[in-house]
């Protein structure tokens, strides 16, 4: 499968990131076995208003890649998610969820909530 372009996107794909309550409490525990120094690097950044809180801007990708949720996995290869540098890769139709999202990082959860 082609990979998105996304070094040099800055994160402005990267939100708002709705979130299940399953990968809500995955997140949350990867943040707290996450090294001070790396957690507080990435929670002081300056972002991009709407940007997800776990997009590190400093080294220009996702801070939490491995348990992203769903959504981000899916971005950019669904038609209703398109990529605006690649949008010819959005092909699929966006599946059903099988879980409501709780809520959105950056706006219903932020950093003080993890």
């Amino acid at each position: 499968m082609e990979t998105l372009p996304c070094k040099g996107c800055r994160g402005l794909c990267c939100g708002p990131v709705p979130v299940t309550a399953k990968e809500l409490n995955r997140i949350k525990m990867k943040i707290k076995r996450m090294p001070k120094k790396l957690r507080s690097n990435l929670e002081d950044q300056t972002r991009y208003l709407g940007t997800c809180i776990f997009y590190d801007q400093d080294n220009d990708r996702c801070g939490i890649h491995s348990i992203r949720p769903e959504i981000c996995k899916m971005f950019g290869y669904y038609k209703d998610l398109a990529c605006f540098r690649k949008p010819e890769l959005a092909t699929q139709s966006l599946p059903a969820m099988k879980e409501d999202p709780v809520g959105i990082l950056s706006v219903d959860f932020k950093w003080d909530y993890f």
